[in-house]
């Protein structure tokens, strides 16, 4: 899996709040973690989709307590529509949904564990310097949902998840090998890395090796010998 974030300059950032001061506010944050990227903003669901369509950017950073369109009242479910509808129509998309409403997202969560592109949560209430953290893991193209209460009750595996878990660390394959026996792509299986560390709730720690704190978490759950 790869833990490198891109180069910071040139990166393109879409952020989503209708709380003007909220959104410049963000903007200013990042502005300093990502000196030479560029910002686009929109206030609405509408206007962020036409963003998206043209621009195409490199993360998305987003509120979901939105409103739909200009003059109608922000609700969070049309966040929670709208990112419904953009997992589905831009698999690869990085997303950071920054809110107060983060929990939720439980109610999509089937679309959450089949995304392609990174997907953090960071609550409104985390410091600045957490926020970037999330920030640059779903710019890796990381997923962290540990915060959204109740999208993981238990340690729920699924079985691709489960055969690369077998196949790295009772088979001893690299993630290339992986791939061809399972006839899909590297790309799809540091997906299935991504999705599988945050069901055992490994994330990315300074000094430590990912992929070994992985092992010893499924071994720990049981779910390697």
């Amino acid at each position: 899996m790869t833990n490198n974030t891109p180069e910071k300059a040139f990166i393109q950032f879409l952020v989503i709040d209708d709380h003007q001061s909220v959104l410049n506010g963000t903007v200013e944050i990042l502005k300093r973690h990502y000196p030479e990227a560029e910002f686009v903003t929109a206030i609405n669901a509408e206007n962020a989709c036409h963003q998206i369509t043209s621009l195409q950017p490199d993360l998305l950073v987003m509120d979901l307590s939105i409103p739909e369109k200009s003059g109608i009242t922000a609700r969070p479910d049309t966040g929670v529509q709208f990112l419904k509808k953009l997992m589905k129509n831009y698999c690869d998309l990085n997303i950071i949904v920054q809110s107060a409403h983060i929990r939720t997202l439980v109610r999509i969560r089937p679309d959450i564990d089949s995304h392609k592109g990174g997907f953090t949560v960071a609550d409104k209430s985390l410091s600045t310097q957490e926020m970037l953290t999330r920030v640059d893991w779903a710019l890796q193209g990381l997923t962290h949902t540990k915060d959204i209460k109740g999208i993981h009750t238990g340690i729920e595996i699924k079985p691709e998840w489960f055969k690369v878990l077998i196949l790295a660390f009772e088979e001893g394959l690299q993630d290339k090998a992986i791939a061809e026996k399972m006839c899909i792509s590297e790309r799809m299986v540091r997906h299935y890395w991504s999705k599988l560390q945050d069901a055992l709730d490994v994330y990315p720690d300074d000094g430590k090796n990912i992929r070994i704190q992985t092992e010893k978490r499924a071994r720990q759950e049981g779910l390697i010998d």
